[in-house]
């Protein structure tokens, strides 16, 4: 669930760049937004990968 937690934290710290970028139209903003959707897609990749393993430590049981 920290994991959730950490992914809900990084989203939420990216609203005033959004609000910059779509805007303002401000350029380095947008790119911060690139980078924190990255990190967004690679968290959430590790929560969907951390799930599967739990779903099949309970199946194969």
């Amino acid at each position: 669930m920290d994991r959730f937690e950490e992914l809900k934290n990084l989203l939420f710290s990216l609203e005033d760049d959004f609000a910059k970028f779509y805007d303002k139209g401000v350029q380095a903003a947008g790119t911060r937004v690139r980078k924190g959707m990255q990190e967004m897609k690679n968290l959430a990749q590790e929560i969907r990968v951390e799930v599967q393993e739990k779903k099949n430590a309970v199946t194969d049981k």
